[in-house]
């Protein structure tokens, strides 16, 4: 039988046409949620994702291509998920971008470009997504920030001072929906085989002469001492645990799930 946990509810995933955020859809949509897709790739691919969630779980879902750099186009498609569906119940956090580089070479565009898209774009649905919230007293916030949320990695500043700042973000919006039926809470992954991670086993690969599993074994070494990579499944269930009503006290979070990364 098919769970009702958000039967009736809209969940924004941004970023979520693969890895994470698709993950997070797709546990959320088993949940009963009508989804509203957002993210870039293959048009005809998009839309057989769509028609394949809708299909599985029964749930109606809608695509948005909004850049979310760009608070205009973020404003564009909370009017269109408020046309189609009447609002945002449930909006997960979870697009970003990564570049690796020392503080004195980091590229100022490429700075600002991850600070837009992984602190600022939450900022800009967090504001839209609230009035709804408020109105109906209820409302989840889910933002997807990192074990970088948490610690730093020499290299990375601007992923960490971005994912940093949006466990701060959370904090303050907690707070400021603590006497209300919206919470907002950050989860903190490790390392999870996205796109974005294999990018980086690729490049330790071919600077240390490794075979791709080699590199994989040898980037979880590094920092997750399970040794195992966090999976998308597993995050959609935390992210549906805390849409439940056991979780209304769980408020200003930042929830690690990060193979013991930060316990070090």
């Amino acid at each position: 039988m098919a769970s009702t946990l958000l039967r009736g509810k809209t969940a924004l995933v941004t970023g979520s046409t693969s890895g994470i955020g698709l993950g997070m859809a797709r546990a959320l949509a088993a949940e009963g949620a009508n989804i509203v897709f957002n993210g870039f790739g293959d048009a005809a691919e998009i839309a057989q994702l769509q028609a394949a969630t809708a299909r599985e779980f029964g749930v109606q879902t809608a695509y948005h291509n909004a850049d979310m750099s760009k608070a205009g186009e973020i404003e564009a498609l909370f009017a269109f998920a408020a046309d189609k569906f009447g609002g945002i119940d449930v909006l997960v956090n979870n697009a970003g971008i990564q570049h690796v580089a020392n503080v004195e070479d980091f590229p100022v565009e490429k700075w600002d470009s991850i600070i837009a898209i992984n602190l600022t774009s939450a900022f800009h649905t967090s504001r839209l997504a609230l009035p709804h919230m408020r109105a109906q007293d209820w409302g989840r916030i889910i933002n997807l920030a990192s074990a970088h949320g948490l610690v730093g990695s020499a290299g990375k500043s601007a992923y960490v001072a971005a994912k940093h700042g949006l466990v701060g973000l959370t904090k303050v919006t907690a707070l400021e929906t603590a006497q209300t039926g919206v919470t907002a809470n950050a989860i903190c992954p490790g390392f999870v085989l996205t796109p974005l991670v294999q990018k980086q086993v690729d490049a330790r690969a071919v600077k240390d002469g490794l075979s791709n599993d080699e590199a994989k074994r040898a980037l979880l070494a590094d920092k997750q001492p399970s040794g195992e990579f966090v999976t998308p499944e597993e995050l959609g269930a935390l992210a549906v645990f805390l849409c439940s009503d056991a979780a209304k006290q769980v408020r200003g979070v930042a929830w690690n799930m990060d193979g013991g990364w930060v316990a070090q």
